[in-house]
């Protein structure tokens, strides 16, 4: 055999043990072991391990990985324990990427959800439950983490998220009588029906003008018809001390409207539940057609299913999740510490009025904020040339993918984001927490503003439907930023949110694209809101070719006229808005700084413009998703 022979014989052995021509591949099934080599005959049986192979054939150099890594992942659900981390040295290259395939969306699921199993019919005493309701409960034993019960605020059976106990039936709510500012009290109608030996754990949800508050109640003192409330802190002393956005109180379009939650009184209804953190049980009220003894019944356990992180001086570079769905994760904040959002789901952790108004940048401005940043199932930092590719992101808490800081050159594609709590997609630095939220962010150090990333073709729907002021795709201190042909639908605020600080002094952000996008079916509760809404200086952004249409009649609106297709507000300037097509000119310029220009937006916009927007067609495989306002609720037409 001559030496040639040899060589050929040994290069096509390589290629079989690897998997490819130079290219590795990583596979991992559900009924793998973390013991097995990872070969598609013994696959792991976690992604966390496959890394780990991963990470070691990248530190020897192997020569596995000239042609990159495929980690692949079968179809099944994989319950986390703890977030999948990412870190620097899970990095690939332009030439050796790692890829972490599924199977497809909804096929392969990385979970931060329990199972919850042993539903029983409820046959015991259980008190404060309402009389209405016995002979309908279910009851079952509530996960525990250690010796811990495990605190959570979501659950869903057969992936249908279930509501947690509320006086009135959604969407419906009652309005408040009064806010007493100086003893951090408010006055509501009340109900004699309620029994008020079993409120322990309460909340109060209050929609105020373009955001929502939860309130952990302290105490309840019924006066008659009417009770006063009175909050834990802080969420007492910051609802009360903040100027925007206030409790409302007007004759003229009614007061604010609020619901109470979270207590074994209100259990009534089908698709109810209620956990008994003492006893460690969750009840509930089966819908028609459900059997809670082959149901799944999932309640979340992560907050974070995935972090990819790393320092500025050494990103996180070319990995790429494909066809993988994240689903089921948790947030705690309003349990821990009440929630007083500010805007686009940023909460007040300390907010009041200035006596004296002014600062240095705002001469006028009477009000200071802190705010701190909602947690996210994926949470993306310092990180480059991270893709997203016709992944899944369902029911999820707070935030489905969040790109905070430190990132360039990353891609959102192809992707569903359904069933989410706050903010489907969030890109760039808002105010840390130690920044007062009207400063400018302009850092000297550029590489921590996130540029260059792209949303595209992605499809947003029933997001915001737990903090009803989050948006659908939220950009802060961006630059360079592409927001292009994704479509969002049902979403209680604004669709795509661009700019944070109120200043029209030119800071981090430039150069960002909103084009060709669609959005439609918005505003479900909140207003003053727009398809498209934008904030500070952001000079050389466009946005353009956008087709806004349908905003919801919001029921408890402060001021029912406040909502607008396009919205450039406080200290927006230097932006082009041009090509735009909507129902009507009904369009909102308030308190902007130089250099806008407006340009043929309105119904006159070429149809072409219409028909160009939203998903391009290879990624309308998305639409079997999408239900749009599947309880029919009235739309506003053109200026009425």
């Amino acid at each position: 055999m001559n030496i040639r022979r040899v060589v050929v014989l040994l290069m096509l052995l390589n290629v079989v043990l690897t998997g490819g021509a130079f290219a590795a591949e990583i596979w991992v099934a559900p009924k793998g072991s973390d013991n097995n080599a990872g070969t598609q005959q013994q696959p792991l049986a976690s992604v966390a391990m496959a890394i780990r192979k991963a990470r070691e054939l990248r530190r020897l150099n192997d020569a596995s990985i000239k042609g990159g890594i495929h980690i692949k992942v079968l179809a099944g659900v994989y319950q986390l324990a703890e977030p999948l981390f990412i870190r620097p040295e899970d990095s690939g290259t332009a030439e050796s990427p790692t890829f972490i395939e599924g199977e497809g969306m909804g096929k392969t699921i990385l979970s931060g959800g329990v199972t919850v199993t042993g539903w029983r019919k409820a046959t015991s005493e259980i008190p404060g439950l309402p009389a209405e309701a016995k002979g309908s409960v279910w009851e079952a034993d509530a996960p525990m983490i250690g010796d811990e019960p495990l605190q959570f605020r979501q659950l869903w059976v057969n992936n249908e998220k279930a509501v947690r106990t509320r006086n009135t039936e959604a969407p419906l709510m009652n309005r408040i009588l009064s806010w007493d500012h100086k003893t951090e009290t408010c006055v509501i109608p009340w109900s004699a029906s309620i029994e008020t030996s079993h409120l322990k754990g309460m909340e109060v949800f209050i929609h105020q003008w373009w955001a929502i508050a939860i309130l952990r109640v302290k105490a309840v003192k019924v006066m008659g018809d009417s009770a006063r409330l009175s909050f834990y802190q802080p969420e007492s002393r910051i609802q009360s001390e903040h100027p925007w956005p206030a409790p409302w109180i007007s004759k003229k379009t009614g007061n604010s409207g609020f619901y109470l939650s979270n207590a074994i009184s209100f259990l009534n209804k089908p698709g109810e539940w209620f956990h008994d953190r003492i006893a460690n049980k969750i009840y509930y009220i089966p819908r028609k057609g459900e059997d809670l003894q082959t149901a799944v019944v999932t309640v979340p356990q992560l907050e974070t299913l995935v972090k990819i992180e790393s320092t500025l001086d050494r990103l996180v570079n070319y990995v790429s999740f494909k066809n993988i769905s994240f689903e089921h994760s948790s947030w705690l904040r309003p349990s821990k510490a009440g929630l007083v959002p500010h805007q686009a789901g940023m909460y007040m952790l300390d907010a009041y009025k200035l006596k004296i108004p002014g600062t240095p940048d705002k001469k006028g401005l009477e009000n200071q904020a802190w705010v701190g940043r909602p947690k996210a199932a994926v949470e993306v930092a310092y990180a480059s040339h991270i893709a997203f590719d016709g992944c899944g992101f369902e029911h999820m808490a707070s935030t489905g993918l969040d790109f905070q800081r430190g990132t360039h050159d990353n891609v959102i594609k192809g992707s569903l984001f359904k069933d989410i709590g706050g903010t489907a997609i969030l890109d760039g630095v808002y105010s840390d927490e130690a920044q007062e939220v009207h400063l400018p962010y302009n850092p000297t150090e550029k590489r921590e503003i996130c540029t260059n990333d792209t949303i595209s073709n992605n499809l947003i729907t029933d997001a915001t439907n737990e903090d009803w002021g989050c948006v659908g795709i939220g950009g802060g201190y961006v630059k360079g930023i592409s927001i292009t042909h994704n479509e969002v639908c049902d979403v209680n605020y604004t669709g795509i949110s661009m700019g944070w600080g109120w200043t029209k002094t030119v800071n981090a952000m430039s150069d960002n694209r909103i084009t060709a996008n669609k959005i439609h079916h918005y505003a479900r509760n909140m207003y003053d809101v727009a398809g498209i809404y934008t904030l500070s200086a952001q000079p050389g952004s466009v946005i353009s070719n956008n087709y806004v249409d349908s905003i919801y009649k919001a029921p408890y609106a402060h001021d029912p006229q406040h909502w607008f297709y396009l919205y450039t507000d406080e200290g927006s300037s230097y932006i082009t808005i041009k090509n735009n097509w909507c129902p009507a000119d009904k369009f909102l310029k308030n308190a902007n700084g130089p250099g806008n220009v407006w340009e043929n937006n309105g119904p006159q916009v070429d149809d072409g413009v219409k028909l160009s927007a939203g998903i391009e067609r290879p990624y309308r495989y998305l639409f079997q998703y999408r239900k749009v306002n599947p309880d029919n609720l009235p739309i506003n037409h053109k200026t009425e």
